[in-house]
């Protein structure tokens, strides 16, 4: 089986988890140069600010960056959902003083297409992912045409298997305790996710090609599990959330470093799909999860708004939160360092 240093070339099978909204390439090129696999998430950029940051990471470095991307299929807007979405979120809505005809959208988030794929191309990328299944075949098979690794995130045995048939060269098995948003595309039934340590079994015995453990893989020991079970190496982002090179929010980190981190919970309230956030006064109210959510990603237009709002107020009661269960780890230092004290355990001869 090819090992991370295969397949990545990097010098530790540590891959940190792309975190669209608190990350940018600064935090993807810091956990590189520590000698893993530093990754952008991709999904919320318009194709200009990929191809800036792509330039930059050239700039910056020859070694190998992954490249993020979401591939869930559109729906429509539905003004139905609307009304009855902004009819759960009046009283909040009232509260900032926030109307309709304020609510704007914000950044998109766009599944992955041909008008990307022409700014990837002069690159070739070495490592794309993606998250919420794969592109149309079409596209899948331009990507692997310019010699790209290609990762996506399984949630269960059976979407482990798919994505092997559609001829992944890694499946990452993201297990429950995972921060942000699940990766499951074959089901929306929360019943079947399990745990990491549940399922990265199941999917090495079920599958031939190599298999990167993500979820609650915050320490040493935890990365060790995970390699012990099969993995050839870890994804990791709460883990880093709270770096130097890392964007995360005051009140984001400050609601990591305190109690209320150790209570988090899947919800749909943020963007109309399942995630883990830390359970703020939005997941407890109007969740954690709401069949008023609009569908993905249309529920966070007016979310995003009353965010806006409540944190110019300096409260987090409305901001995704998104942290996986385990954030006892976290800490305040260089990604390098977090790097580092992950692989502390493993024997790398």
């Amino acid at each position: 089986m090819a090992t991370a240093r295969d397949l990545f070339g990097v010098e530790f099978p540590v891959i940190q988890a792309p975190m669209a909204g608190v990350q940018d390439s600064a935090l993807a090129l810091a956990v590189t140069a520590a000698g893993g696999l530093g990754s952008l998430p991709c999904a919320m950029l318009t194709a200009e600010k990929i191809e800036a940051e792509l330039q930059g990471i050239s700039a910056a470095t020859n070694s190998t960056i992954n490249l993020n991307f979401f591939c869930h299929q559109p729906l429509p807007y539905s003004k139905q959902q609307e009304s009855r979405w902004l009819s759960v979120l009046a009283s909040s809505m009232e509260k900032y003083d926030l109307t309709a005809q304020e609510i704007k959208a914000g950044a998109a988030r766009n599944p992955f297409s041909h008008e990307v794929a022409d700014v990837l191309e002069p690159h070739k990328p070495p490592v794309i992912s993606f998250h919420f299944g794969l592109p149309p075949d079409e596209l899948l098979t331009r990507v692997k045409s310019w010699g790209t690794r290609v990762l996506s995130s399984a949630t269960t045995v059976e979407e482990a298997r798919w994505l092997q048939d559609k001829g992944v060269d890694c499946v990452i098995a993201q297990g429950l305790e995972a921060g942000g948003h699940r990766g499951m595309f074959l089901t929306d039934e929360l019943t079947t996710q399990s745990g990491t340590f549940a399922l990265l079994p199941q999917v090495v015995a079920a599958v031939d090609v190599p298999v990167i453990a993500a979820g609650g893989v915050n320490s040493a020991s935890a990365v060790n599990a995970a390699m012990s079970l099969g993995a050839i190496a870890v994804q990791a982002g709460t883990a880093f959330l709270l770096c130097d090179e890392c964007n995360t929010s005051p009140l984001h980190r400050e609601a990591i470093k305190g109690s209320v981190g150790e209570h988090t919970a899947i919800t749909n309230v943020f963007s109309g799909r399942p995630a883990r956030s830390i359970v703020n006064r939005a997941v407890a109210e109007l969740g954690p999860i709401s069949s008023d959510a609009m569908d993905f990603p249309h529920a966070a237009t007016a979310i995003t708004a009353l965010r806006q709002r409540a944190e110019a107020a300096g409260s987090a009661d409305y901001s995704p939160l998104w942290c996986g269960q385990n954030a006892s780890g976290c800490q305040e230092k260089p990604a390098a360092e977090v790097v580092k004290s992950l692989v502390a355990e493993l024997n790398l001869r």
